[in-house]
């Protein structure tokens, strides 16, 4: 189906609200799990029978239960022999065995950019932390509220952005139409539902969502072309978030410490100037599934800060970040985006692939050797 060639009439849309409006936005904010999704949940994408040591401090259990999780870890890797596993949702604590963790969006008033932290504790650090618990409330909150800007962008008429998203992806007056009438509706319900409405929800994602819910009425085609159009438009809304009202990386590095918590950059492929401000970190993710072209580059980076360090200074210890979404994989498998869904926890191809493991080498590194001095940092 082509929506060039079609009219809302024929595609049947109205700008009332139906019952089976209602019931796929039910079923695109719940967080209750059926039994299919429990058994993706607890199926790895793989077996990996030689990796005895597993290392992960950036991944998002979502509303996915820790139980859950610890059982698709467990099959995926069941010779496992020594383990650090910290979950860094975004803007919010959340722990796993001994450690909590969080990603939380911050603002890097050197060169005027978001930016993004994570931070690790033990869990007792975290029992009474009430200043970055109300720090990690409000930045939560503020980015939540980007959801609300980019449903405003599309139903706002004559909005700058529908027109220049559209002119970008080349979609057409119907489609465009079309997709603020289904926005409209669930910004609708939204209202209605408030009250009701999982937090883990209101995200930019239920959006995307909601459309890809839609694949059996209107076709991948016509649904392909609209992810296109909101994905376009979402990221001018992005770029013109304002930075003001998220706190400033210093202020969230120093409570960490405050704490006696830990801090690593991820994402550093996205935040090249964040490697020049020289924070007080205790690491840098140098490999992502999002960021892979810098690893050996960032390597050397890291390498040459440690040799060069002033006496006294601890080591910038070398990460890998997997950055695994749980919440993809309670989708169908039809709508899930494969490389999203081919992230795993603790799964890190770069430690095995040999040029960078030769620099690794080189440097002393290696999985166990990070956990060993990480959780020694952690338990100080």
């Amino acid at each position: 189906m082509n929506t060039k060639h079609v009219s809302l009439k024929e595609l049947k849309v109205t700008p009332e609200i139906t019952d089976e409006d209602r019931a796929i936005f039910a079923s695109v904010i719940s967080v209750k799990l059926a039994d299919w999704q429990i058994k993706q949940i607890v199926t790895p994408s793989q077996i990996c029978h030689r990796q005895e040591k597993i290392l992960a401090v950036h991944w998002h259990p979502e509303f996915v239960p820790m139980n859950l999780i610890s059982k698709r870890i467990e099959t995926m890797f069941p010779n496992m022999e020594d383990e650090l596993l910290i979950p860094t949702q975004h803007n919010e604590l959340m722990s796993y065995g001994p450690y909590t963790g969080v990603e939380v969006d911050c603002y890097a008033s050197g060169f005027n950019q978001k930016v993004q932290l994570l931070l690790h504790f033990e869990n007792k650090k975290v029992e009474n932390a009430h200043v970055l618990k109300s720090m990690l409330a409000h930045t939560f909150k503020y980015r939540t509220s980007q959801l609300f800007e980019f449903m405003d962008s599309i139903t706002r008429p004559d909005e700058k952005k529908v027109h220049e998203a559209a002119r970008e992806t080349g979609a057409d007056k119907e489609l465009v139409e079309l997709v603020k009438i289904y926005v409209t509706k669930i910004k609708t319900m939204l209202d209605e539902n408030w009250a009701d409405v999982p937090k883990a929800s209101v995200k930019n994602k239920l959006i995307k969502n909601y459309f890809d819910a839609l694949r059996p009425k209107f076709g991948n085609t016509v649904i392909n072309r609209i992810q296109s159009y909101l994905k376009a438009i979402k990221s001018l809304v992005k770029t013109d978030f304002s930075l003001k009202f998220f706190y400033r990386a210093t202020e969230i590095i120093e409570e960490t410490r405050s704490l006696g918590g830990c801090v690593v950059i991820p994402h550093p492929e996205e935040f090249w100037p964040i490697l020049l401000a020289k924070y007080d970190v205790d690491g840098i993710e140098v490999w992502n599934p999002q960021s892979q072209r810098y690893t050996d580059f960032l390597i050397s980076v890291v390498n040459e800060q440690n040799i060069n360090r002033n006496s006294g200074n601890k080591e910038i210890l070398i990460f890998m970040g997997d950055d695994c979404h749980m919440s993809e994989k309670t989708k169908p498998i039809e709508t899930q985006d494969p490389a999203k869904a081919a992230r795993e926890i603790g799964l890190q191809p770069a430690w095995n692939d040999l040029n960078i493991r030769k620099k690794l080498i080189i440097a002393g590194i290696n999985r166990q050797s990070v956990i060993n001095e990480y959780r020694a940092r952690l338990a100080g």
